[in-house]
């Protein structure tokens, strides 16, 4: 079930640079570690609803329907513009300060969360993906997927803590540099922007 090639291919779907992976290497480039952490966290918990959807067989209703399908896709696309709109428009200091930490923990986690709840495209991986793993004759195939999923989520939010520190250590480089934190801004919320028309021209 845990096999080399399962943990090789998470590890690869993980390390591909998608919306998790941007917007947590951009919170830990402008926040530091300890936001990336935060980041990380809520990307991962957004994979849950998605992984008992799968398992449970939601996945297949969902994919059938073609309206809760777009309407899905368009909140997502919707959020990820209102992602991209924030990053261009925040021209606020970079570093959290102590006052303010607790309540931007609880929404960077959060916009986290809602990036991977709003992709309708990823019940549908996991229904395609987690399967091919799964050893019938070892029987308990709910409690199979179930491990393979909570695998991927753990692997999910390594990559992306591991990412989000990576980024951080680049901070020192950029952040002293008021254009270059312009850039940098700008080059997150173009790549949320893209990131949301892929989505919108996404079909089941």
């Amino acid at each position: 079930m845990l096999s080399l090639e399962f943990l090789i291919t998470c590890l690869i779907v993980v390390a591909m640079p998608g919306t998790g992976v941007i917007y947590t290497v951009s919170i830990g480039l402008m926040q530091g570690v300890t936001a990336s952490v935060y980041a990380a966290i809520g990307c991962t918990v957004g994979i849950i609803p998605s992984l008992l959807a799968s398992v449970l067989g939601m996945a297949a209703i969902f994919h059938s329907s073609a309206v809760l399908f777009q309407v899905l896709k368009f909140a997502g696309v919707a959020y990820l513009l209102y992602l991209a709109w924030a990053m261009y428009q925040d021209r606020s200091s970079l570093v959290l300060n102590a006052k303010s930490a607790k309540l931007a923990a609880w929404s960077i986690s959060l916009k986290g969360c809602l990036i991977n709840i709003l992709n309708p495209k990823l019940s549908i991986f996991f229904m395609a993906f987690l399967p091919q793993f799964v050893d019938p004759q070892a029987g308990a195939l709910l409690s199979q997927m179930l491990v393979l999923g909570g695998t991927f989520m753990l692997m999910t939010l390594s990559v992306f803590i591991i990412y989000g520190c990576l980024a951080n250590r680049l901070s020192q480089y950029i952040l002293h540099s008021p254009s270059a934190v312009s850039k940098v801004q700008r080059l997150f919320a173009a790549s949320f922007a893209a990131l949301a028309a892929k989505l919108a021209f996404t079909e089941q």
